[in-house]
């Protein structure tokens, strides 16, 4: 299991919320573009370090937040099965990270202030 690590550093995330479900945030994002990049939930998941069945819930979740698929699976047969990002769920990918970015820009600077009162480093 290769798990990514990314350094840790006070960030600002974005999550969008449809009731108490997260339709997408920055974890359902990777995980889109790692469907994009492997074609498949299961080859995603090994790559992002989770379980397949917690790769396909998130799947699952942000199908059912969003009014067409973000994510379409095949099943297996002789060829194998498959997952590919839609072009629908491109668009949603596109547009969340223009929101992280406009978020980020918009709070750099109190984010600064704030990083600079928090600890070195900090293990949960």
């Amino acid at each position: 299991m290769t798990q990514r690590r990314k350094k840790r550093h006070a960030a600002p995330q974005v999550r969008v919320l449809l009731g108490s479900a997260v339709a997408i945030g920055p974890g359902k994002a990777d995980l889109i573009e790692a469907i994009g990049r492997t074609g498949s939930i299961s080859a995603a998941a090994r790559d992002m370090g989770m379980s397949y069945r917690r790769a396909w819930e998130l799947v699952d979740t942000m199908n059912r937040c969003f009014r067409s698929e973000v994510v379409r699976t095949s099943t297996g047969g002789s060829g194998g099965g498959g997952a590919q990002v839609t072009a629908f769920g491109h668009d949603v990918l596109q547009r969340y990270r223009a929101m992280e970015q406009k978020a980020a820009q918009s709070v750099a600077h109190d984010m600064k202030g704030l990083a600079s009162l928090m600890r070195k480093s900090y293990r949960a």
